[in-house]
């Protein structure tokens, strides 16, 4: 069987978040279990510096408002999955990230980039596809910037492959004005309710959902909270319309990459049997960030985007309290200027308790992950989350809110799951200050308690969060699309 996975981002060749990490490796579980699939991105500068192999294999005509591209084919670094890229100066080649300029703001030609992204994916999924050697049974389609492709799959004589889009997160749609339905090439009928049509305006991701074969999520809990008006972010209607095709899969993560028997970036590896060496490499971490080298003070990590979603504004307003127990603080991220600004100014007034790295490294996410004592991720919204598992895998309890994938992979510390050794972390009912104050305070009785926190940490460790398991319900989920045995 042969897929074909298009994504707009994808680790190590290019990263903006929790999108880029399952692209980069889920392929590659895919890949392991015997099927022929390949990933499509856009050629950022980024991109095309690192893919290994790199060659052309074809040109595409006739394209909407840029007229040819380049497709170039390599291999993935590392793991060597097969990688397709579309090579355009007029619509890569910039500086900047993939999505904002060097200032953050959106790109104005978004839509184009995007919308090629979603025609190239369209016609190599196509009978009469440029590359005739290799033609996929199914497009596996991610987020809003490929959600146009099973709208052109749809309006085209030539389909061959069913399409799939997987929703890492609602909240972005790729909503733009309806003049880019023409020019983009879809028929103008599409553009109605029953279609592309959003509010006024065209939406890749509604087009995604509406025409897809099969719709999926990050987590199960996701896949029922987005038919609710609470996260339905105004699609909940046309979500709750397709419910029961909609499948939640539950995420995972490489356990190569994050696994601190092996980790490179640590002072010191360790594992399950060795949770000892892991005061190692906090004690480095503390030297590092400039905090006090006290083992015996908690020390609470968060490697976040600084938003609202994130939950880090009542983060903020628990801080000093927690400080006042004598907790300390490492943050690695970036996002709202304002909500930086204010983790800034606490590490200014707390200079050896709190340490704030503004932007994303990639050697100290491994770092604050493995050396801090617990991971804070007070998510209002979190379609899956990495991080939390990221934490059970290094013995770093985390700290979540009872929804979506935080609330399918973290079990909450209490009497009856520390009987049963099913307490991994803690976990709290919605994303208020109080509650994550009080989630904090539980969190540092168990810590005190040696022997307690040994088995949480052990519990978290022990649990399988790799993408093996995923992969193997995609797999499933492909098969029956493509109507194989």
């Amino acid at each position: 069987m042969r897929i074909l996975f298009v994504s707009s981002e994808a680790y190590p060749l290019i990263k903006t978040g929790g999108l880029a990490d399952v692209s980069g490796s889920l392929p590659a579980a895919i890949r392991d279990l015997g099927m022929d699939i390949r990933i499509l991105l856009p050629g950022y500068p980024a991109v095309l510096a690192k893919l290994q192999e790199k060659h052309l294999i074809t040109q595409i005509h006739h394209l909407p408002e840029v007229g040819s591209i380049n497709l170039l084919a390599g291999k993935m670094p590392d793991t060597g999955v097969d990688v397709m890229v579309i090579e355009s100066a007029q619509l890569f080649d910039r500086p900047g990230g993939p999505y904002t300029d060097s200032h953050g703001n959106d790109w104005n030609d978004n839509a184009l980039r995007f919308g090629i992204l979603s025609k190239v994916a369209a016609l190599l999924s196509s009978e009469d596809s440029p590359l005739r050697d290799w033609i996929p049974d199914v497009v596996h389609c991610n987020d809003w910037q490929s959600g146009l492709t099973p709208a052109f799959l749809h309006h085209s004589s030539a389909r061959h492959a069913t399409s799939i889009i997987s929703i890492h997160n609602l909240a972005f749609q790729g909503n733009f004005s309806p003049d880019w339905v023409q020019r983009l090439g879809l028929p103008a009928d599409s553009y109605q309710m029953n279609g592309v049509e959003y509010y006024g305006q065209m939406s890749f991701l509604k087009a995604g959902v509406y025409y897809a074969d099969s719709i999926t999520t990050v987590s199960p809990t996701y896949a029922q909270e987005i038919q609710t008006e609470q996260y339905g972010f105004g699609m909940q209607g046309l979500l709750a319309a397709r419910g029961h095709e909609i499948r939640g899969i539950l995420n995972g993560i490489e356990i190569q990459e994050w696994n601190p028997a092996t980790d490179p970036y640590l002072a010191k590896t360790y594992n399950l049997e060795h949770l000892a060496d892991k005061k190692i490499v906090k004690k480095a971490l503390q030297v590092q960030l400039g905090l006090e080298a006290a083992p015996h003070k908690p020390l609470l990590g968060v490697v976040s985007r600084l938003t609202h979603q994130k939950g880090l504004d009542i983060f903020l307003e628990v801080a000093e309290k927690l400080l006042a127990k004598h907790c300390q603080i490492a943050v690695l991220g970036s996002g709202e200027t304002q909500m930086e600004n204010g983790f800034k100014e606490l590490a200014k007034r707390h200079p050896r308790q709190v340490s704030v790295s503004i932007g994303y490294k990639e050697p100290l996410s491994h770092q604050i992950m493995a050396g801090a004592d617990i991971f804070i991720m007070p998510s209002r919204f979190e379609p899956c989350g990495l991080n939390q598992m990221y934490g059970l895998r290094y013995g770093t309890p985390p700290i979540v809110t009872r929804t979506g994938g935080l609330a399918d992979s973290v079990r909450d510390s209490n009497s009856s799951t520390m009987k049963n050794n099913t307490a991994t972390g803690f976990v709290m009912e919605s994303a208020e200050a109080q509650q994550l104050l009080s989630a904090v305070e539980r969190a540092l009785v168990y810590y005190h308690d040696p022997r307690a926190w040994r088995k949480i940490q052990r519990n978290g460790m022990r649990r399988d969060v790799s993408l093996a398991n995923s992969a193997k319900l995609y797999l499933d989920l492909y098969k029956a699309l493509a109507r194989l045995p």
